[in-house]
């Protein structure tokens, strides 16, 4: 058990890193001026006929432009219902056919779970080593004029959470390390909010705004023409606006990292200088997006099992997503430099999944010459908690089909590739496929493993149940999946080692359950995967478009002791 765990607030020993690559070298020109003289590095810049469509949905075109878009959006759901439609129906005509169908399928998710595990502990393993790093000898180490005029802009949206929320939040970046001179915190409310947001807001600034160089409360505006209420369109105003601030304090852009948070997010100590040593050591700096490991740690104590173990794949995904940089893209707590957020127009207000669709934003705008840098090192926000544990059920399922709502990004992807032709092909049909798969595999894996498999049993009739395949279905997936099943044993064993140390209102065998939990995970992965993501593209397949669904914050004060 866990003497320090993973929480924001624990301090953790420091060394020495070794040498990385080379810096970007510091040069402040003011406004866009020229990142500084770099060998063997190009200086990019956007032209304005590359700039990334902005389309949030069908309904915003016209004409053939409207029916190529819309056939896009049916394209998900339609291979992921046809999938499930067409293995109830061969179950009855073709059981032989779904009976062999099953058992390889079986064999190839063993064989994915095995190689996903993999690269989990792989991830683990330099999350634990970059917590120890000593980023600022690392910073040093580039010298320290590469990194003595770099800021840090961290933009908080909030709507209606509660001042705990909001100041444990401040708090954490106040306590990280970094020259507070040089950071600027942007508080992005909403006046939909009313005098309680803004009444807030007043709290913070008083509290704060003689500790950081900057902090500025911007407030959006309600009813803007063509935009969604949601973070999208309260980030992209709060950014354009701080921007004003950076341009009049004669910063250079090119210098501003800017970190994109939900309001739940406590960062870890080290976060600001781990993100400074890899902008600066990054091949292209401002043809990048880093993404931290986000965890739930806030108040995962506190959650139901349910909420835990979906909370917990979640950061298991991100964390095998880490060691693929290919198939990473941005995903909630973010961070991307001014400059390439200035270039693309800052996220879209029109759609809900603005913190994935930035980096296809930019992926679009730079002509595929864009990617995400992994920085294995956490951020915490809340899991989900309500007053009940039904209700913390709902909220579950609504924040993960909000989240599968990121399939609206596929047909923007499609639609901008036969835009595009700048960029190669390779990479089109790569991303593609990595797109398509993932959310077909997301909405239809979990049915056709724990449900859908009985099925040739129950449709096959009697010729085919007295068939030896029919012997053999059942007990050749029970076995396959009894391997599979093993691996739960690694992923309640990092479990473990991930949560915060204990409360002390909670029993030491409390991380008994902590373990068994896992045994959740044949209705977690089906109730609150499969489902949801059937659910989001079902309703894009029929034009049911998605609003933003703010996620109800909620704490249970508590005091730790050592586990």
């Amino acid at each position: 058990m866990p003497t320090c765990g993973f929480t924001p607030t624990c301090r953790i020993a420091t060394k020495v890193a070794g040498e990385g690559a080379g810096p970007l070298h510091a040069g402040r020109t003011g406004g866009h001026g020229d990142p500084g003289s770099i060998p063997g590095r190009r200086t990019y810049m956007i032209a304005t006929s590359n700039a990334p469509l902005r389309i949030g949905y069908a309904r915003e075109l016209k004409g053939g432009a409207y029916l190529h878009y819309r056939l896009l959006e049916m394209l998900p759901g339609f291979l992921s219902w046809s999938t499930l439609i067409l293995v109830c129906v061969l179950s009855y005509f073709k059981p032989v056919w779904v009976a062999v169908f099953i058992i390889a399928f079986d064999v190839y998710w063993l064989v994915k779970t095995a190689y996903l595990s993999i690269h989990l502990n792989a991830s683990w393993r330099t999350m634990r080593q970059y917590l120890k790093e000593d980023w600022q000898a690392r910073l040093d180490s580039l010298g320290k004029d590469t990194w003595g005029d770099i800021w840090h802009m961290v933009i908080l949206p909030f709507y209606n959470e509660p001042y705990e929320v909001v100041r444990d939040a401040i708090k954490s970046v106040d306590v990280a390390d970094w020259p507070k001179d040089r950071m600027m915190i942007v508080l992005a409310t909403e006046a939909r909010a009313g005098g309680y947001a803004a009444g807030i807001a007043d709290r913070m600034k008083d509290e704060f705004g003689g500790t950081f160089g900057e902090f500025i409360v911007t407030v959006h505006p309600d009813g803007i023409k063509g935009e969604m209420n949601g973070k999208g369109a309260n980030i992209s105003y709060a950014a354009r606006e701080a921007k004003r601030r950076i341009d009049a304090l004669g910063i250079s852009i090119d210098r501003v990292i800017v970190s994109a948070f939900d309001i739940d997010t406590f960062v870890y100590p080290k976060y600001f200088m781990n993100l400074a040593y890899h902008f600066l050591t990054a091949a292209h700096p401002h043809r990048s997006s880093y993404q931290p490991i986000p965890l739930y740690n806030n108040n995962i104590w506190h959650a139901p099992a349910v909420s835990r173990v979906v909370a917990l794949s979640g950061t298991f995904w991100q964390m095998m997503q880490q060691v693929r940089p290919e198939r990473l893209t941005t995903f909630s707590s973010h961070a991307i430099s001014l400059k390439a957020l200035d270039d693309v127009g800052y996220w879209q207000t029109n759609m809900v999944s603005e913190d994935s669709r930035i980096f296809w934003n930019c992926f679009m705008a730079f002509d595929g010459d864009y990617r995400v840098v992994p920085l294995f090192y956490p951020v915490s926000m809340d899991a989900n908690l309500a007053s009940t544990q039904f209700q913390t059920a709902v909220n579950v399922y609504k924040q993960q089909r909000r989240w599968t709502w990121g399939v609206e990004n596929l047909p923007y992807i499609l639609y901008s590739f036969s835009k595009n032709p700048r960029i190669p092909f390779s990479e089109k049909v790569r991303h593609t496929a990595i797109q398509l798969e993932g959310f077909w595999s997301l909405a239809t894996n979990p049915l056709l493993i724990f449900l859908l498999g009985w099925l040739p049993l129950m449709l096959g009739g009697q010729e085919f149940n007295t068939a030896l395949v029919a012997y053999n279905l059942p007990r050749i997936t029970r076995l396959l999946m009894t391997l599979a099943m093993l691996g739960l044993i690694g992923s309640a064993t990092m479990a473990v080692k991930l949560m915060p140390p204990r409360p002390r209102e909670y029993h030491k065998f409390s991380w008994g359950l902590v373990v068994l939990q896992w045994a959740l995970i044949p209705f977690t992965i089906v109730i609150f995967g499969a489902l949801p993501g059937l659910d989001a593209q079902t309703r894009l397949m029929f034009g049911r478009y998605m609003g933003f669904w703010v996620t109800p914050k909620e704490r249970i004060a508590s005091r730790t002791v050592d586990s």
